[in-house]
Formats: C-alpha cells, sequence, structure tokens
C-alpha cells in the first residue's frame, strides 16, 4: 500500500465524532492537499471510517509518518497497533443535496430521511451538516407524514428486538423534571405483574442524571444484546443503557448537536422517543409527560399538542401508545443526582418511612396506567394490582432479581463532601425552579460524580422558618461544592418563598 501512515491511539476522547490527527509536514496532508476540518476517508485494509482533520503543529507531540485516530475513530476502526492506512478525500454525501432541500423548505418522504441517516451512521455527515439538518427540522417543520418517515428511517438504520409476537410493554418520560426516577419501580411492579418490560434508557446529557446513570449505580447497565436478552427471558424486565445496542443509532448523532442548540422539535423528539421504543420491540408504550412552567414541557396546549403526534406516529408504526400528563411544576423525590435518585428509588420499592411519597405516588400512578394498556385485562385494575405488587414487597423481589441477573446489586454510596443551603427568610414555598435547581446540581459534579448532587428538605406548600434547611449540597471534591454553593448563592427565585410580616 502506497502513501500509507502508521496508525496511533491519540489517547483523545471525542465522544462520537471521529477524528484523525496528522503532522502539518506529513507527506500524505500535502499531496492529498487537506486541510484542518476536512473530512478524511481512512482505509486499513477492508475496513475504512470518514473522520474529520485535525492538524498538528511542528514541535508538537506527532511524528510527520504517523496518523492518530481519536478513542471513537479507533474503535470504529478496529485499529491494532502496528497498522497502516491510507488516506483519501470521500466521496461527497448523497444525503448533502437533501438537507439543502429541507432548509429551503421543501418535504423529505422515506428515501430521502433513509439517506440522511445513513450518511450519519457513515459519519460521512460533518457536523456541520448535522446542524443544518437539525435546524431545517426544528420548530413545526417536520410534518406529521415527515415525523412517520423519519422515525421509520432511524428505528431500521439500527438493531431491532423481536421477542416471537408477546406483548411487550415500555414507558418513557419527555423529562425535565429533576428527580422524576420512577422507571426502575416501574419496571419491577411491571416485571413481577408477569409481563415483558425491557427497558433501555438513556445516560444524562444536560440534566443531573439519566435513568441509566442511576441504574448504574445500583447494577451494571452496560450490556449487549445477548445479555439484555438473558436479563428479560429469566427476570421478565431490565433496565439498560440504550447507548450500546445500537437501536435507533443514529438518534444518538442528532441529540449530540440538538443540546447545544436547545432546539425544541415536536417531530424530532418524536422520532427519538418511538424509533428506539419500536426497535426494543415494544408494542405498548405509555409515555409520561410532566407539564410546568420550568419542565420541558411547558403548557398544557403544548401536551396536547405533543400527545397528539406521539399518538399518530404510534399508531403509524402499529404501537399501542398512550399519554399520561402529570404535574410537572417540581422535582419528585428527595435526591437529585446519579446515587442520591437511587437511595429514593430503593426507598420506595423497600417501602421504609423515608421513602418520598411523591415517587411513590407518581409511580404506582405510571405502573398502573401501563398495566391497564396491556390486553386480556380489567381496565381500571391496574393501579390496586401495582400497589399490591409494591406493598407485598414482590416489585423489591423483583428489583433486586433483576439486579442479580444484569451483573449484582450494589448499595449507592454517600458524598464525603456536604452543606445546607438555607431559607433566607420565613414563607411558605411555592414553588421550585426544576431548570436552576439541576443546574446546581450539575455544577456539584452529577452525573460524573455519582455521589454528587442535592438532597431536597422541604417541599412545595411546606411553611419554612427563616434560617431553615432547603436542601443539602453533595459533592464528591471541596472545589466542586464551593463551586455549586458560589452559583447557589448568587441566585434568586430557585426557591419561590411567600414573604411572611415579622
Amino acid at each position: 500500500m502506497t502513501d500509507t501512515l502508521a496508525l496511533v491511539p491519540s489517547g483523545i476522547d471525542t465522544y462520537r465524532q471521529p477524528v484523525v490527527y496528522m503532522h502539518e509536514d506529513c507527506h500524505v496532508c500535502r499531496s492529498e492537499g487537506f486541510a484542518a476540518q476536512a473530512r478524511v476517508r481512512v482505509d486499513c485494509g477492508d475496513r475504512w471510517i470518514i473522520a474529520t482533520l485535525n492538524i498538528v503543529r511542528r514541535g508538537a507531540w506527532l511524528a510527520e509518518h504517523h496518523a492518530a485516530l481519536s478513542a471513537s475513530a479507533w474503535t470504529a476502526l478496529g485499529a491494532r497497533e502496528g497498522d497502516r492506512a491510507a488516506f483519501s478525500h470521500p466521496d461527497p454525501p448523497e444525503s448533502a443535496s437533501m438537507i439543502r432541500a429541507k432548509a429551503y423548505g421543501d418535504r423529505l418522504d422515506q428515501a430521502g430521511f433513509a439517506a440522511i441517516v445513513r450518511d450519519t451512521l457513515d459519519n460521512r455527515l460533518s457536523e456541520i451538516d448535522l446542524a443544518a439538518f437539525v435546524t431545517a427540522c426544528a420548530g413545526d417543520r417536520l410534518d406529521e407524514a415527515e415525523t412517520v418517515a423519519l422515525t421509520r428511517a432511524m428505528k431500521t438504520a439500527g438493531q431491532t428486538l423481536s421477542w416471537g409476537g408477546r406483548t411487550v410493554l415500555d414507558k418513557h418520560c419527555v423529562g425535565g423534571l429533576p428527580g422524576n426516577r420512577t422507571t426502575p419501580i416501574v419496571v419491577a411492579i411491571v416485571a413481577a405483574a408477569g409481563h415483558l418490560i425491557p427497558k433501555t434508557s438513556s445516560r444524562a446529557i444536560t440534566s443531573p442524571a439519566g435513568t441509566a446513570d442511576t441504574m448504574e449505580v445500583m447494577a451494571p447497565v452496560a450490556l449487549d444484546t445477548a445479555a439484555l436478552r438473558r436479563v428479560v427471558e429469566a427476570q421478565g424486565g431490565c433496565v439498560v443503557w440504550g447507548g450500546g445496542l445500537a437501536l435507533s443509532p443514529a438518534d444518538d448523532h442528532f441529540i449530540q448537536v440538538e443540546r447545544p442548540l436547545d432546539f425544541d422539535s415536536t417531530g424530532q423528539l418524536v422520532a427519538s422517543v418511538l424509533s428506539k421504543k419500536a426497535a426494543a420491540g415494544a408494542t405498548h408504550v405509555l409515555i409520561d409527560m410532566p407539564v410546568g412552567p420550568t419542565a420541558k414541557v411547558r403548557s398544557h396546549d403544548a401536551a396536547q399538542a405533543l400527545g397528539a403526534r406521539l399518538s399518530s406516529v404510534g399508531s403509524a408504526l402499529g404501537l399501542t401508545l398512550a399519554v399520561h400528563v402529570s404535574d410537572g411544576t417540581a422535582p419528585i423525590g428527595r435526591g437529585i443526582g446519579p446515587a442520591l435518585e437511587a437511595r429514593d428509588v430503593l426507598a420506595v420499592l423497600r417501602r421504609t418511612p423515608d421513602a418520598p411519597p411523591d415517587l411513590r405516588d407518581r409511580a404506582l400512578d405510571l405502573a398502573g396506567h401501563l398495566l391497564d394498556l396491556a390486553p386480556d385485562t380489567v381496565t381500571g385494575a391496574g393501579w390496586a394490582r401495582a400497589v399490591a405488587l409494591l406493598d407485598s414487597g414482590a416489585a423489591e423481589a423483583k428489583f433486586m432479581a433483576i439486579c442479580a441477573a444484569q451483573g449484582g446489586f450494589r448499595a449507592p454510596g454517600a458524598a464525603p463532601h456536604r452543606i445546607e443551603v438555607c431559607a433566607p427568610h420565613a414563607g411558605t414555598l411555592g414553588a421550585v425552579d426544576n431548570r436552576r435547581i439541576a443546574r446546581i446540581a450539575k455544577l456539584a459534579g452529577a452525573p460524573r460524580q455519582k455521589l454528587a448532587g442535592i438532597r431536597l428538605m422541604v417541599r412545595v406548600g411546606d411553611h419554612v422558618d427563616q434560617g431553615q434547611p432547603l436542601y443539602e449540597l453533595h459533592a464528591e471534591t471541596p472545589g466542586e461544592l464551593d463551586y455549586a454553593l458560589a452559583y447557589a448563592n448568587a441566585q434568586t427565585g430557585v426557591f419561590t418563598l411567600s414573604e411572611e410580616n415579622p
């Protein structure tokens, strides 16, 4: 092979974006005319990837006759020490013209969306291309037919799970509500009732904890498809990280671009949720939609529009789907952050006196609605059955069995550094800003630091005395504790207290 470079791992984590590093004086860079941020095809034997080029200056860490690959590029190429690779300009992506058409207001069919998804997974599209696509689809720019087409394209591009024609229940929360960690409880109840519920969940991207982050405190979640199937066949349910299963894999690429842009797109949200549910083999899906001024869905009109789109697209995909609108005005439970939320989950399952009643009630409500969705059930009987399974200890036993099947249960730890944040004056707690309290928990280190976060000490409606603790900050390092506390002290409106005359 001519004009090749020796491959070395860079040791640099670029998340899902494959990156190749070349010295500015290397002969391949000069002969091909590569410039920084160029898209480069890397061929190594019969394996190839497309990566973004970064140029390393003279006197830096990379030799002229080497090319370094980011961690994701090294894995995607299946590179090994000593491999040599050829580098060339890739063919222009087929879907570039479709992205331009969508940007100018044209409608795309399933073939168009399929081409975009395919080029996304092959890394033929740069982050700029993906940002253009996400922007072109933002707001209400995807109609119902396009949303169905995008959902199908995303689903069929990855793995799909089949459960032999059996009824498969699933749930999803639209989000924006800190501490709303109902999923492990609901899975335990539904599986204890004898139903299949193979729950794949995400890690946090902008929140203090995702379901996978919280579950990982108690059991392994990075299972492959074979391991997931073994757990579900043995116990009826699981709670695992969906990122390693290649179920609707393009969604992770789109989310990576959507989050910094902070766009609100009904069509893309629906495609994201339902493509993964359909790929996981779900037949009956319950959507929990918290509504509140600082939740993701802020009004009942917005909830109605999103619910209608979810229902119509779910029907087109053959899913039996129900939408449950819930209170999203304040955090749920006491803990915000992976380990603190795990403690709440275990308290509810173990029926301890300190179990957060709002988390218990919400989990029972969702489990009851999901049980009612199953065929051959008495409508309205689901809640009572959920209560019986939780109160009898059957749900706790099922949860522990699921944890054991996923690799073994472990108890949540506690953060070494804590400090209370107290009320500046007396009053009645009228509201909690979900977004700001989540921000404080993230500054304390959550979810990267599993023990970090916030423990709430008062609830909406409580009378609070001056100097009474509102919440307790938890951090794994003193620096993060100080940083979060400084931000918290500079904020107003995180907790709304009615003024009281002395």
